[in-house]
């Protein structure tokens, strides 16, 4: 029996506050979220939302320890996997952007042979990123769209039993729970889902098809159950 885990991605609904972490981190929390998730590298610049230097990682990293929840980050760049390596992470996600823009780095992150999240929303190929490393354990594939939002239609080749396929997970880019839902119903074992404070927030894409601390706790209330019903063989 495998345990559901959720995964709250905050990404860059911070707006470029990082003190908003604090809320963002507790909320997540509080909403029934197993692991609390951020980007490292992505509009990183100086001046860009997401600029996140060792400080800000630092109280990132306490944050999240003071809550009592896992923090992992997305890792795009060369420079963000050298500053992460020094906090000896417990798992690490791969964007599906990396896979298609700079395979070598996902392939450094794999080398490191800690429990690693890949999406694969941007992989084009049948076969899996790394479906003959020796670290394969170690690897979970999420399905995912990547498209922001993702439509109904986008939807088509979800997987009807992901018991039967490669995927672990399901990372969801829709509008609302209810396709992260439908996921669990189908064997999905990880579900990683935006989170944000504010959907009515406009100063990026990811809040609208984001889940608020109340939605996310109703699906996850709602997937545990369904989980523990196909567990029992309902």
């Amino acid at each position: 029996m495998s345990k559901l885990l959720f995964i709250a991605e905050v990404g860059m609904n911070h707006n470029g506050n990082f003190s908003l972490c604090f809320e963002l981190i507790k909320k997540a929390k509080l909403s029934g979220a197993d692991i609390v998730k951020f980007q490292l590298g992505w509009r990183n610049k100086p001046g860009e939302i997401n600029k996140i230097d060792k400080k800000i990682l630092h109280q990132l990293h306490d944050w999240a320890n003071y809550f009592e929840i896992d923090i992992m980050f997305s890792i795009l760049t060369n420079e963000s996997l050298d500053l992460i390596k020094k906090y000896k992470p417990k798992m690490i996600k791969i964007a599906s952007r990396t896979l298609k823009e700079d395979f070598s780095l996902a392939k450094k992150i794999i080398k490191l042979n800690i429990p690693t999240f890949v999406s694969t929303g941007m992989w084009s190929s049948k076969a899996m990123p790394f479906e003959n490393n020796k670290n394969n354990k170690n690897i979970k594939y999420f399905w995912c769209v990547s498209k922001y939002p993702t439509e109904p239609k986008d939807l088509i080749g979800m997987p009807k039993n992901f018991d039967k396929t490669n995927y672990d997970g399901y990372s969801d880019h829709t509008i609302g729970i209810e396709t992260a839902l439908l996921s669990i119903a189908r064997g999905a074992n990880i579900i990683e889902k935006h989170f944000t404070l504010d959907k009515s927030d406009t100063t990026i894409r990811d809040h609208a098809l984001s889940a608020t601390p109340e939605e996310f706790l109703q699906m996850v209330n709602i997937g545990r159950d369904i989980k523990k019903k196909i567990d029992l063989g309902v």
